[in-house]
C-alpha cells in the first residue's frame, strides 16, 4: 500500500512460500490487497520487480513456484551474471567498498596491492556481491595502516609444502591471527 504509485522491490522471491505466493499473485492481477486485520480491499497501482538467485523455471517444474505468479512477474527478465561470473568486476568493486567502509568507518586506505586484487578476482564468491562487500568490510575494519589487508578472510592460493613445520612468527602476529579467527 505504501508503495502505490511506485515501485515495489521484492529480493528473493524463489524463497516465497506457496501461501504467500497466492496472496501475491492476488494482488498483482487485481491490483488490490486487503491489510492485515482489514475488511475492505485497497486498490494500488504498484511496479513490481523481482529478484532471485534461483532458477523459478526450474522451481515452477518442481512444483515449488506457481506458473501463473512466474508468468506475471517474467514480464522483462533481466539477468545478471554472478560475479563469479565476471571475474573483471571484481577490481572495481573492491575499489567502490574500500571507498564506501573507509569513510563510514572513518579510516584511511589509500591502496590495494595488486596481488590482493588478483587474489579476490580468483576466488569463486560463493556468496556473490554480499559476500565480497562483507570481507571488504572486515579488511577495512582489521586493516592497521593505509593498505588494505585481507590477512586470514581468503583462501590462499594453493601451495605445495613440504609438510615441514609452520613458518615462524612473532607473538603480535599469533596474537592477532587468533582474535581473528575468533571473531
Amino acid at each position: 500500500e505504501i508503495a502505490d504509485g511506485g515501485t515495489l522491490f521484492l529480493d528473493e522471491i524463489g524463497d516465497l512460500p506457496l501461501d504467500l505466493q497466492v496472496k501475491l499473485l492476488r494482488a498483482l492481477q487485481e491490483g488490490e490487497l486487503e491489510r492485515v486485520g482489514g475488511t475492505r480491499q485497497v486498490r494500488v497501482d504498484v511496479r513490481v520487480i523481482a529478484a532471485t538467485h534461483r532458477d523459478l523455471e526450474a522451481l515452477v517444474h518442481e512444483g515449488r513456484f506457481r506458473a501463473d505468479l512466474f508468468y506475471r512477474l517474467h514480464v522483462f527478465p533481466i539477468r545478471t551474471p554472478a560475479l563469479r561470473e565476471r571475474p573483471e568486476d571484481v577490481p572495481e568493486l573492491v575499489r567502490y567498498f574500500v571507498l564506501k567502509y573507509a569513510a563510514k568507518l572513518g579510516k584511511r586506505i589509500e591502496s590495494v596491492p595488486r596481488e590482493l586484487l588478483d587474489r579476490l578476482a580468483a576466488y569463486s564468491w560463493p556468496g556473490n556481491i554480499r559476500e565480497l562487500a562483507n570481507v571488504i568490510e572486515r579488511s577495512v575494519i582489521l586493516s592497521r595502516g593505509t593498505t588494505l589487508e585481507l590477512e586470514g578472510f581468503m583462501p590462499a592460493p594453493a601451495i605445495q609444502t613440504s609438510g615441514g613445520p609452520p613458518a615462524a612468527r612473532t607473538l603480535e602476529e599469533l596474537e592477532r591471527l587468533h582474535i581473528v579467527e575468533t571473531l
